[in-house]
């Protein structure tokens, strides 16, 4: 019978070791701001904000389903102030890039997420 690979960390501190982490994984001039999902002790939002004129900035909520797994959910898109359709190719490219960027921030993170 295997354990079951739960998370083991606290909220807080995940959130830290995210805030850290998530930048060294993105392109050095994009933005990530992480915080607490206060209904869900397993997950946490990540805002990434696109470097260059764009001004493109992305919501994720990522859900960890064990210590090592994450899933992430695109919650919104914006251009500005303006939400726009997150269905076009550019903006698929991006989240693609980004959500791919968040899953090695999860892999990164497995020594401090596995106990």
């Amino acid at each position: 019978m295997s354990k079951r690979d739960n998370l083991t960390i606290d909220q807080t501190q995940l959130v830290e070791e995210w805030q850290n982490m998530l930048p060294q994984q993105l392109e050095a001039a994009d933005q990530a701001r992480v915080w607490a999902d206060e209904s869900d002790p397993h997950a946490l939002w990540a805002h990434i904000m696109t470097a260059g004129h764009t001004g493109y900035t992305f919501d994720f909520k990522v859900t960890y389903v064990d210590s090592r797994e994450v899933n992430v959910a695109l919650t919104d898109v914006q251009q500005g102030t303006t939400h726009i359709d997150e269905r076009t190719d550019i903006v698929q490219t991006l989240v693609d890039d980004y959500v791919r960027h968040i899953h090695e921030c999860a892999q990164a993170l497995h020594q401090v997420t596995h106990d």
